[in-house]
């Protein structure tokens, strides 16, 4: 099945079942009126949202209308926890090597996760509104997954089983206020605005074989003003799975219905390097960090630019057919009043 949060006016939108080609939709008002109210009661609901989906994929329900990504908001606009982890470690170890830090082994043992704003989530089109240049402007190209209830101590096998959704983030991030917060020693606030998603959410039986092993393995593009900037893969060099990111996030608390995990920045190791951009042939990369933390180590400074103020940011993964899976995040940044 896939979701979509219409704007009605209302802060939690309305509701839709979306055709697995992207082009209809049916709201769905007598089941659930919004995709919170749906998670609630999923295994109640979950049989009369998978009938009608297979109705509308078969062109059956007359009520049916053109689905229009720009008229949609997050699938969740605001959501009871927003955790992000960090589980492509080469991710990490790059940033870390371009500024001489040690890579503490543990890393590579035990996710390290954030715990991000989730009271307004941006839509797809929504703009990236944002008051100075100067912070240092970045787009984080994820995949995150939506739980059901998750009890506290949960094993890997029962984090496994509350996955209900999947979706694709922006995680925006401002590099240059990183620094001052984490030297503070307690972590993201600031640094950390408002995240986007992707128009529609999926349920993992829509990805098919390319579900398996608690990863998605298709690859996550990106193009940044019109220019492919990556293609890493999400099933490859992810070093925690969606079961274990969840595992770790409710060691010691419960995880309410509507909880997003989201993987963190994808990373592709290259055999041989740091990685290529993908204008030299590589896969590129899913965030402008890590393409100036390849430029340094290579040759002692980064080139590339942050965002400005009229960048344009698409995020989008295509099936092994070619065909938009949750839709595209597609935004513009611009300044704040």
């Amino acid at each position: 099945m896939k979701f979509a949060t219409l704007k009605d006016g209302t802060r939690d939108g309305q509701l839709v079942i979306v055709s697995r080609d992207l082009a209809r939709c049916v709201a769905v008002p007598e089941i659930a009126r919004t995709l919170q109210g749906a998670l609630d009661h999923w295994h109640a609901n979950a049989p009369a949202l998978a009938a009608l989906a297979a109705e509308l994929d078969a062109g059956r329900l007359p009520d049916a209308e053109p689905f229009a990504p720009r008229t949609a908001m997050a699938p969740l606009p605001r959501a009871y926890q927003w955790a992000d982890g960090s589980a492509y470690v080469n991710h990490v170890e790059l940033v870390r090597r371009a500024r001489g830090a040690v890579m503490p082994p543990e890393f590579w043992t035990d996710p390290l996760m954030y715990q991000g704003g989730s009271d307004g989530l941006l839509g797809a089109h929504d703009d990236i509104v944002l008051a100075d240049e100067a912070w240092g402007i970045d787009f984080e190209a994820e995949v995150a997954v939506v739980t059901d209830d998750v009890a506290m101590g949960a094993t890997l096998a029962a984090a496994a089983g509350a996955i209900r959704l999947l979706m694709l983030v922006n995680d925006v991030s401002l590099r240059n206020l990183i620094p001052a917060e984490l030297g503070k020693g307690f972590g993201f606030l600031q640094s950390k605005p408002a995240s986007a998603f992707a128009p529609v959410a999926v349920t993992p039986d829509e990805l098919g074989d390319a579900w398996r092993d608690g990863m998605v393995h298709l690859p996550l593009v990106a193009h940044l003003n019109g220019v492919l900037f990556g293609r890493p893969n999400a099933g490859i060099d992810m070093t925690f799975s969606f079961p274990r990111l969840i595992a770790h996030l409710a060691r010691t608390r419960e995880l309410e219905a509507g909880t997003i995990v989201g993987s963190g920045t994808v990373s592709n190791k290259e055999r041989g390097g740091p990685g290529r951009p993908a204008a030299e042939g590589g896969v590129g990369y899913a965030c402008i960090a890590e393409q100036r933390t390849v430029e340094t180590i290579l040759t002692g400074a980064a080139t590339t630019p942050f965002m400005r103020f009229g960048d344009r940011i698409r995020i989008e993964m295509l099936d092994t057919g070619g065909r938009s899976v949750f839709g595209a995040i597609d935004q513009v940044v611009r300044p704040f009043r």
